[in-house]
């Protein structure tokens, strides 16, 4: 019962100030005082945008590294943090590549509990892969009214690595009932032919539904006869697992968004195949129901109509999750979704029917280099929304040769159109969120210069003029996992901790 009335409330934001399904989520808060971040970039929609109505602008300058949170973990961090409530205290919940779990108290960064979940895989275990050891990548997601997070860990076991589903207690991190499942074991009884050493779980889980939706890939140079699958697994009892996987090798869902969801349906962005004819899953953007089930129509799917080149250039669809949006349109609501890729365009697609391959609503170039990331969503002064994601010599007159920062505005009136309405310089790529102080006002996009300048940067959303850049040095930055915002910090994962700032309120 704990977020029932946050959640009520957010549903009432979500009709009066804009009409993005679910983004007004992030408003949910567990107990007075502490915010909810239940999942990788705060919601199933996958926008990233955080409500804090004390951090405007003239605020952000304030913002510094706060010395007293001592966060320190057990293992290098590619997940994002969660951040919930026990027992009336801020809770971060942080995953590792050590198969470690661990509860920090949101104010001191001291544990509350910590839970190993077995030893993880190392890189002389596997036929390829730049990730060492290997434990959990993935963004954990929690389910709020059993009060668990699940995850994704790669074991290794006496028969080898095995990929175990785990739900753990919010309360102490004790195993729930039921789990781990094997996921190999689970899905042989259905069929399928699912090879632990060559999947990789890189993109965040999904709770919905009474079940959890993991994605999986391959590893760092496309070793092994791995495939894209979606496997679902059941938060009931009887733990039931659905699946789909790609029919050629290869398709890996490798994007740190993995599963999206509008509410209606999921969607994830597929990578590279290998010697394929025909089309068989790969470089698209799959829809699917709750129930997953094979794909069959050109609604449920799209591809770009050059992806048998995107194939051999390893330009995969499936750097980066779809994002969906809904705007106001001349025919009623538009229900839309971006795709970004690493051949460095943009894809505006129709959400209802995405057209199959060269589906597209229109397709523009906006990047000379590979694009990687999870975008940010929220609206643009004029009605429309932004989309802001890293790159490098992004295509608009203010940008930079090197490493950039970039929003895309998409509308719908007279007709669904995508530009690219601002860049900014960026030394370093981090993964961008968004806070706002209502919904729509003081829009600050806050990202990091990971393998660059490892700081912690703030730009206006609407201009992408800077706002603040804070000298504190960050080292252990990676660029796959984003910052995690709360009523009054800013956190910062690295590798063994997570660094926190706060702000002047």
């Amino acid at each position: 019962m704990r977020r029932i009335t946050a959640y009520l409330g957010a549903i009432f934001l979500i009709l009066i100030i804009r009409p993005t399904v679910v983004v007004a989520l992030l408003a949910a808060e567990p107990m007075p005082g502490a915010q909810s971040v239940p999942e990788y970039h705060l919601s199933p929609d996958r926008a990233g945008h955080y409500t804090i109505p004390g951090m405007t602008w003239q605020r952000a300058h304030s913002i510094h590294l706060d010395r007293g949170f001592d966060g320190r973990v057990d293992g290098h961090i590619y997940a994002q943090p969660l951040l919930t409530a026990i027992a009336g205290r801020e809770v971060l919940i942080v995953a590792t590549e050590s198969n470690v779990v661990e509860a920090l108290d949101g104010v001191t960064g001291k544990t509350v509990w910590r839970k190993v979940l077995g030893p993880p895989v190392t890189a002389s275990m596997l036929p390829c892969g730049n990730i060492d050891p290997v434990g959990i990548t993935g963004t954990p997601a929690i389910d709020d009214s059993r009060e668990a997070v699940y995850l994704d860990a790669m074991v290794a076991t006496s028969s080898g690595p095995q990929h175990l589903v785990f739900g753990l207690s919010l309360e102490n991190g004790q195993l729930e009932p039921g789990f781990p499942v094997n996921v190999a074991r689970a899905l042989t009884p259905l069929g399928f032919n699912f090879v632990p050493r060559y999947q990789n779980q890189r993109g965040a889980l999904l709770v919905t539904h009474n079940q959890v939706y993991i994605p999986y890939g391959g590893h760092f140079g496309d070793c092994g006869e791995y495939h894209g699958w979606v496997v679902g697994v059941g938060l009931n009892d009887d733990h039931r697992v659905t699946a789909w996987a790609t029919k050629l090798t290869g398709g890996g869902i490798w994007a740190p968004g993995g599963v999206v969801s509008d509410g209606q349906s999921l969607f994830v962005a597929t990578g590279n195949t290998f010697d394929a004819s025909q089309w068989g899953g790969g470089e698209a953007v799959i829809r699917f129901a709750f129930q997953l089930g094979p794909v069959q129509s050109t609604r449920d799917y799209f591809a770009p109509s050059d992806w048998r080149k995107l194939d051999r250039r390893d330009a995969d669809l499936g750097g980066t999750a779809p994002v969906p949006i809904n705007l106001k349109g001349a025919a009623g609501l538009a229900r839309l979704m971006v795709a970004l890729g690493k051949n460095g365009k943009a894809y505006l697609l129709n959400r209802d029917n995405l057209g199959g391959v060269g589906g597209e609503l229109m397709v523009i170039e906006v990047s000379a280099s590979r694009i990687i990331s999870a975008p940010a969503v929220f609206p643009a002064p004029d009605d429309g929304e932004l989309v802001v994601f890293p790159a490098s010599a992004l295509s608009c007159p203010a940008a930079a040769p090197g490493p950039a920062i970039g929003a895309l505005e998409i509308r719908a009136i007279p007709r669904p159109e995508i530009s690219l309405r601002w860049c900014s310089p960026l030394d370093g790529s981090g993964t961008p969120i968004v806070t706002t102080t209502d919904g729509r006002s003081n829009p600050i996009v806050w990202i990091v210069g990971a393998e660059g300048d490892n700081r912690l940067h703030g730009f206006e959303g609407d201009n992408g003029k800077p706002i603040v850049t804070v000298e504190s040095v960050l080292e252990g930055l990676r660029h796959f996992a984003p910052i995690v915002a709360s009523r009054d910090r800013l956190f910062v994962p690295a590798d063994d901790r997570i660094y926190a700032f706060t702000f002047t309120l």
